[in-house]
Order: structure tokens, then C-alpha cells, then sequence
């Protein structure tokens, strides 16, 4: 992902680019022949989406500082330093920059590996 993406983009212009990617998924399905009803329900919302952006972008900064938000992941109610809690924390500061994605990381955060 070029730097200008990271940098400045409002919540409007980052569902816009995550509304094209969903559409180039699904046109690129179909092209390969794939029935559109048999995938529609497995794709993300643009809200999802949107979230599925913020983390990738986040996972690459954390990894180029070399910040792995050790303190974060020690809460308690999640574990000593797991991998868990450091997720749920990087999708908790995206719920927070961008409160109107709650719901999509909410819903994310419930599909995390021993979320339940």
C-alpha cells in the first residue's frame, strides 16, 4: 500500500476504497464463474471492510516500528502477552479513532479464534 493511503483519509473516502475493493472481488469471482449467490453472504460490508484496511495498515506499522503493544495484551481478562489481546486491543484504537465502525470491529472481534 503506497504511505499517501495511511495518511489523512476521512471515514467517506475510506469506505469508498473499501466499496471498490469489495466490487473487485465479487467481479473477479464471477469472472472465474463463480454464481454471485454463492458468495455474496461471505463477503465483508463496506464497514468491514473498512476495519479489514485500518488493521492491515496498523499490523504493518506495529511490525515496521517494532512495537508489538506488548503492555496492551497483559489485561487480565485476556491473558499474559497473547496474541489475542494484542488484536483485540489494535481493533479496540480502530473503534475508537472511528467511533461509526463500532458495530463492523464489534462483529470482528467476536470472530477472533476463542473469542467465545
Amino acid at each position: 500500500m503506497a504511505e499517501s493511503r495511511r495518511t489523512g483519509r476521512s471515514l467517506e473516502v475510506l469506505r469508498a476504497e473499501a466499496a471498490e475493493e469489495i466490487s473487485v472481488i465479487v467481479e473477479h469471482r464471477c469472472r472465474q464463474g463463480d454464481d454471485p449467490w454463492d458468495f455474496m453472504h461471505t463477503l465483508p460490508s463496506v464497514d468491514e471492510q473498512v476495519v479489514l484496511i485500518l488493521r492491515a495498515e496498523a499490523m504493518e506499522v506495529d511490525v515496521r516500528i517494532g512495537q508489538r503493544s506488548a503492555q496492551w495484551s497483559s489485561h487480565p481478562a485476556l491473558g499474559q502477552h497473547t496474541e489475542h489481546g494484542e488484536e483485540y486491543h489494535r481493533l479496540r484504537r480502530i473503534a475508537l479513532q472511528h467511533p461509526e465502525l463500532t458495530e463492523a470491529v464489534w462483529k470482528l472481534m467476536d470472530a477472533l479464534p476463542g473469542a467465545r
